[in-house]
């Protein structure tokens, strides 16, 4: 179930990330607005997950780094065939925001995780 559940994060994280462009940009923020916005990346964060096999350490840097290059490469490559353009500024901004939310979430849990390691091992 915890494996499951982290995995979920990234999708979740990709989501974010349509969603913040979505409204940075005064579009609807209907969900289904958001989920098309967000199906490429999301397909390119599956791709990378499954190469990396990130369900094994679902907290690996190299899990986070593969599902972040998924996204990305898989998902400003759909971008642009879809829409038969892809500006620079949009693909340093989803690279960038990408690896914030899919590689900081995973800071978070083991930074998290390190400090109660820590106080448990100091209490035993």
């Amino acid at each position: 179930m915890r494996t499951r559940a982290l995995a979920l994060i990234d999708l979740l994280a990709v989501l974010v990330f349509a969603a913040i462009g979505r409204r940075s940009h005064d579009e609807s923020g209907a969900l289904l607005g958001v989920v098309t916005t967000a199906a490429p990346f999301l397909l390119g964060a599956v791709v990378g997950a499954l190469v990396a096999r990130s369900w094994r350490d679902p907290l690996s840097w190299r899990s986070g780094i593969a599902v972040w290059l998924g996204a990305v490469v898989v998902g400003l490559t759909l971008r642009a065939i879809l829409f038969d353009r892809l500006p620079l500024s949009f693909a340093l901004v989803a690279t960038i925001s990408l690896a914030v939310l899919v590689l900081g979430w995973r800071a978070v849990v083991r930074a998290v995780t390190a400090v109660r390691g820590r106080r448990h091992h100091q209490e035993a």
